[in-house]
């Protein structure tokens, strides 16, 4: 079994945490902040947007069931990568799309995937491709926020859960069983 990193931003870590946890190869994903300038930052630092951190997500996968080509492939079917600096309502730099690659393979398919997925939208990608930096997990409550909130938060009402059924949808035969 071939374990693989993958950190990648798309804005609320709440969103994108709940997409990647369903898929089958995926043994993992942590919230958390990655690319700033201030060690352990919080998530009230991180959201005045001073930090210069993202709010990502690390995900841990089984590259003999899903590839990170496949990942970013549903990284950028489930996000609008073509804004800068926000999703929807959520607008800062710590709402960016970015990929942090692990290495020079990751890197390359990064660029490959950009280029690949821009047909599918109507404005440029904007996505960054961005070293990889330290990584810092978000705060005990951030992690499967969806999973323990969403019938009682209602951003997870409005956003994440529709954002959750049509990625159900559309990737089916890639979750796992429930």
């Amino acid at each position: 079994m071939a374990h693989d990193v993958a950190i990648i931003a798309g804005g609320c870590f709440w969103c994108t945490e709940a997409v990647f946890n369903e898929l089958v190869g995926v043994e993992s994903v942590e919230s958390g902040y990655i690319g700033g300038t201030v060690a352990q930052p919080t998530y009230e630092q991180v959201c005045s947007g001073r930090t210069g951190h993202a709010e990502a997500v690390r995900i841990v996968f089984d590259s003999s069931q899903i590839t990170f080509a496949e990942l970013l492939d549903i990284f950028f079917h489930t996000h609008d990568p073509t804004t800068l600096n926000r999703q929807g309502a959520d607008v800062g730099t710590q709402y960016r799309s970015a990929i942090f690659p692990q290495n020079g393979v990751q890197a390359g398919e990064a660029e490959a995937a950009i280029a690949r997925n821009q047909a599918s939208w109507d404005n440029p990608i904007v996505t960054t491709i961005e070293p990889n930096a330290p990584w810092w997990p978000a705060e005990a409550y951030h992690q499967r926020y969806f999973e323990n909130n969403g019938s009682k938060n209602g951003y997870c009402v409005a956003v994440v859960g529709p954002k959750l059924a049509k990625f159900r949808k559309s990737y089916a035969a890639r979750l796992k069983a429930r």
